[in-house]
């Protein structure tokens, strides 16, 4: 792995990467299942062969990320350990259990002068996915576009650079076990910057769409400088309104959960709305429970008057992805007013609600335009695979062809495949 500023020709090796890929991925597109899912299981084994050199490489990039001062939400995404492991092992064997999307009929229709048509799902091509913090993207994105028939670059980012090569060694060695191409996976040799530039650019015409997984600068430079179609959200700006008709118990239980089960990730709760109706049963339980759980609370004024204890959140809160212990709380008139609260500060990733009136919960699905919506469970459930992907390549919050987690038939497009028996136009 280069570091950045070492000498290196990073656009002709950026580009010499992007043509490697683009071969890969020709053959990919013609891979049997048996051959993908071949790879995919010795993958798995390989990952757990190599736990002891991954957690060395791991050891040595969270030496280093504690040295810098790195925020303890990102030390918690870039952190591996036995149990993290085996569930990135146990994550490629769900995939290899998939269906295979390549060549699944979509749907298909006889128009009446007797030509048939199909639509057939295909692979993308090349996917760039660019990643920060995060080592088990490595795993989880090479896994996702080897069963959808794609070519895969992956670009880590710095401060998982080892972690993220231990990791990929392992993919490697999984793909040339089942004698399919080692450039199918592969994994940018350098931190420059310049190596972003260049994938940004579309490698020549060898890059079909990227995947940018991190931070708001990260995402934003992606979706204003790259030159080719991008799955991406900007943050998780999630939100957990709890109504009048919630149980109490189940309320705790879920916002607690969803925001302190990991306060890292971008299903993470940041919001928490509470039914004006139910300040005197709900609110007071709801904030206590955090507060044990060590949630720092950020609360509106007619928050704090009934619990005083709560620090002022400043209009800014309410459109912070803290990514940290900490929630804003305000108060709002039923599901009409939650809708609305959420729909001015969401940055449409995942919501919530938390009542027993299906009545409420329906105008909650139908009123907010966010990609993951949930009623009576917690947003952390927003999750490739916990959706039954066994992982995913990120959650797009975008409307064009991905939209939530992005597994393996989100990563194919289609084609129209038409048979005639001699007719022509008249």
């Amino acid at each position: 792995m280069l570091d950045q500023g070492e000498t290196t020709d990073v656009a002709a090796l950026m580009r010499d990467i992007g043509v490697r890929a683009r071969a890969a991925a020709r053959q990919l597109a013609l891979a049997p299942t048996g051959a993908k899912d071949g790879a995919l299981a010795a993958m798995a084994a390989a990952i757990l062969d190599a736990q002891p050199a991954i957690l060395a490489a791991n050891a040595a990039d969270l030496d280093r990320a504690n040295a810098a001062g790195m925020a303890p939400a990102l030390i918690d995404r870039l952190t591996l350990d036995a149990g993290r492991i085996a569930a990135m092992a146990e994550g490629l064997r769900v995939v290899a259990s998939l269906p295979d999307p390549v060549g699944a009929r979509i749907d298909a229709w006889t128009r009446p002068n007797g030509i048939e048509i199909e639509r057939v799902r295909t692979p993308l091509g090349v996917v760039g996915v660019i990643y920060e913090s995060r080592p088990n993207v490595t795993a989880d994105a090479g896994a996702l576009c080897l069963k959808s028939g794609n070519a895969v670059i992956l670009r880590g980012g710095s401060d998982s650079a080892r972690s993220s090569a231990a990791i990929h060694a392992a993919l490697v060695a999984g793909l040339a076990a089942a004698g399919l191409p080692e450039h199918a996976i592969q994994i940018v040799p350098s931190t420059d910057r310049a190596a972003v530039g260049e994938m940004l650019k579309g490698l020549g015409g060898n890059l079909d769409v990227i995947v940018p997984r991190g931070g708001r600068s990260l995402v934003a430079r992606v979706q204003d400088e790259a030159r080719v179609p991008v799955f991406a959200h900007l943050e998780g700006l999630c939100h957990v309104y709890v109504d009048r008709a919630a149980d109490l118990g189940m309320a705790v239980d879920i916002v607690v959960n969803s925001k302190m089960r990991r306060t890292g990730i971008c299903g993470a709760a940041e919001t928490l709305l509470v039914d004006r109706r139910a300040a005197n049963t709900h609110l007071l339980p709801i904030l206590e429970a955090l507060r044990v759980a060590g949630c720092e609370i950020r609360a509106t004024e007619e928050v704090r008057e009934r619990y005083p204890t709560a620090e002022p959140a400043s209009d800014a809160d309410f459109d912070t992805e803290y990514l940290d212990a900490i929630i804003s709380v305000a108060l709002v008139d039923g599901v009409e007013g939650a809708i609305a609260h959420v729909e001015a500060h969401s940055s449409h990733h995942t919501e919530a609600i938390v009542t027993d009136d299906i009545r409420a919960a329906d105008a909650f699905f139908v009123g907010i335009d966010s990609a993951i919506l949930l009623h009576n469970a917690s947003t952390q459930f927003a999750d490739g695979g916990e959706f039954g992907m066994g992982a995913e390549i990120g959650i797009a919050t975008g409307k064009m062809h991905a939209r939530g987690p992005v597994g393996v038939e989100q990563l194919t497009s289609f084609n129209y495949r038409v048979r005639g028996s001699g007719q022509t136009r008249p």
